[in-house]
């Protein structure tokens, strides 16, 4: 399997020598070229600091993080604002949508600053909107739709440039059970029809259970990882409780 993003000893350090937190202590894990990978903690496991990282939103202390084999640490200026524009897709938990625009427009945004030509974004708004349930929703603002919607939208916004690396921050957090499930169908196709190469965090079982590797972070360290196979997602989620029990702590910041 090609690599699309490996993950090389990094570490996070944050304040001064007087009052030092290390967030991330020498973590390295890889990422297939189609993974749907999740990566669980508890507040303050240092899983939102490592999505950080890889997103360029902040910088690793040490190490060194791949994407194509490109060491995007190094990434600086015109290219490093390329690399965001062209390789990343980001899905927030509060979806970042512009107000001001339709569901059409907050998609068709990022291929606009490609200066792709307004027939193709047409073509490829409405393909991704189709894939994902949306088509109704194009012409609305939105304040008009749903936290499911709005949140398949922004999912739509992040593919729509072909990324190599699709990372997802929280994605069903704001979102009640059925737009939850409704989303995470929606990744499951993207991953397995799109072959979309997803990342995300998440605290919550149920989420990660629609995921084909599991990666669970404690103080900062790597503290397990369990792979789907051929199980059951029922199987899947009874064996991501099985190590969140053994990750100790409040239960409730991993359920």
């Amino acid at each position: 399997m090609e690599t699309i993003l490996r993950i090389n000893n990094i570490e996070k350090y944050y304040g001064n020598k007087s009052s030092l937190t290390k967030a991330i202590d020498n973590i390295s894990f890889e990422v297939g070229k189609g993974e749907f990978v999740s990566i669980m903690g508890a507040s303050g496991s240092g899983k939102t600091t490592l999505l950080n990282c890889i997103s360029t939103i902040d910088k690793v202390t040490a190490g060194d993080i791949y994407v194509d084999n490109e060491d995007i640490t190094k990434l600086k200026g015109n290219r490093l604002n390329k690399f965001r524009r062209e390789e990343l897709g980001f899905i927030f938990q509060d979806f970042n949508l512009l107000d001001t625009l339709t569901a059409y427009e907050n998609i068709a945004l990022a291929l606009s600053i490609q200066n792709t030509p307004a027939k193709e974004i047409e073509i490829r708004v409405k393909q991704t909107a189709r894939e994902l349930g949306i088509e109704d929703v194009l012409k609305k603002y939105p304040y008009q739709m749903s936290g499911g919607q709005k949140q398949r939208v922004a999912s739509a916004r992040a593919i729509i440039t072909n990324p190599k690396l699709v990372l997802a921050d929280e994605p069903t957090g704001a979102l009640d059970s059925k737009s939850a499930r409704m989303l995470l169908e929606s990744f499951n196709y993207l991953n397995k029809e799109l072959n979309a190469t997803i990342l995300m965090v998440t605290h919550d079982a149920f989420t990660a259970s629609y995921a084909g590797r599991v990666i669970f972070i404690k103080d900062g360290r790597i503290f397990n990882e369990i792979h789907k196979g051929d199980s059951t997602r029922k199987e899947f989620f009874d064996k991501i409780i099985d190590v969140v029990t053994l990750l100790g702590g409040d239960l409730n910041n991993a359920l």
